[in-house]
C-alpha cells in the first residue's frame, strides 16, 4: 500500500496509508477532522548498497574448470531387496 500526503488548512501535512482503489476518496486530519488537500510529492527510491550498479555484459562469463568431475559409478545388488539400495 503506498504512503499518500495529504495537507490540512490548519494544522499542516498529514500521511496515510491507503489502498490504490482509495487513493482519490478524500482523507480527514486526525487532529481537527477537517477534509485535507492530497499533496503530490516525489516517491521515496532507496539504492542500498548490496545493488549492483555497473551495467550488465551481453556476454556470458565463460567458467573454466580444473578437473572434470567423474561420471557417477553404480554399484549392483546382490540381495532380493532392490528398495533397499545402499543401505
Amino acid at each position: 500500500m503506498p504512503l499518500y500526503e495529504f495537507k490540512c488548512e490548519t494544522c499542516g501535512v498529514f500521511e496515510e496509508w491507503r489502498s490504490l482503489a482509495q487513493s482519490s476518496r478524500p482523507a480527514f486530519c486526525p487532529a481537527c477532522q477537517t477534509q485535507g488537500k492530497r499533496v503530490i510529492s516525489a516517491p521515496a527510491i532507496s539504492l542500498s548498497s548490496h545493488l549492483s550498479l555497473r551495467r550488465p555484459s551481453s556476454e556470458p562469463e565463460v567458467v573454466k574448470r580444473d578437473r572434470e568431475p567423474k561420471p557417477q559409478s553404480f554399484q549392483t545388488q546382490s540381495c532380493g531387496r532392490p528398495w533397499m539400495l545402499n543401505h
